[in-house]
């Protein structure tokens, strides 16, 4: 490990002699949120290293594992999440200079290679931790989600919760009906202030 980038691993000791190997182990500490827009291992968190590095004929061969921790929130309930991964690691770093005169097929794609005697682990624990990250992370597997209408968590509700939906080809004719219905009460209203305000009926006298 270097001391400017935690990432940055020395090779020096292997040489270029295949088969000589050295195992690693370091946490690094996230630079960069590491991940999507609902869940990530967030700036700050450290990643665990355990990896071998191995020369190989055409470059040191690294493998191993990271562990870490995501943090996210749940895509129906949007809750708290927090996973903890383990991954598998495994990257060709090529000896600078050597791919230039290797026949390659069209879809093969370019090895990363030896910045010297240095391999640089960022690009290769990024990807890692990022494919491994779950596309649409739950709090539980059954997470019911939020209620449509009112937006209570319905793992909170009470069992059978829901809400009186009314057809909206019917709308119109409800809105209708209020209004009619207004009408009518002023209508009462007012036939019952005329009754109780009217003259008094007159009488001979005897």
């Amino acid at each position: 490990m270097t001391e400017t980038n935690p990432y940055r691993v020395s090779t020096h000791d292997l040489g270029r002699r295949p088969g000589s190997m050295r195992t690693v182990e370091l946490d690094v500490v996230v630079t960069e949120p590491m991940g999507n827009e609902v869940i990530v291992v967030p700036a700050g968190a450290e990643i665990s290293l355990d990896l071998r590095l191995e020369a190989v004929m055409d470059g040191v061969l690294v493998t191993g594992s990271a562990t870490a921790t995501a943090q996210g929130e749940c895509v129906r309930c949007l809750d708290p999440v927090s996973r903890d991964l383990t991954l598998d690691v495994t990257e060709l770093f090529a000896y600078p200079g050597t791919q230039q005169d290797t026949v390659r097929d069209e879809d093969d794609e370019e090895l990363p290679e030896l910045d010297g005697e240095i391999a640089d682990l960022e690009t290769t624990i990024t990807d890692a931790v990022v494919l491994a990250l779950p596309f649409q992370p739950l709090c539980r597997p059954d997470c019911p989600g939020l209620c449509s209408v009112c937006g209570i968590r319905l793992a909170d509700a009470e069992p059978g919760h829901a809400h009186e939906q009314l057809d909206p080809r019917w709308a119109a004719l409800s809105a209708l009906r209020d209004v009619v219905g207004a009408a009518d009460d002023a209508q009462d209203d007012g036939e019952q202030d005329s009754g109780s305000t009217g003259a008094p009926g007159t009488g001979g006298r005897g």
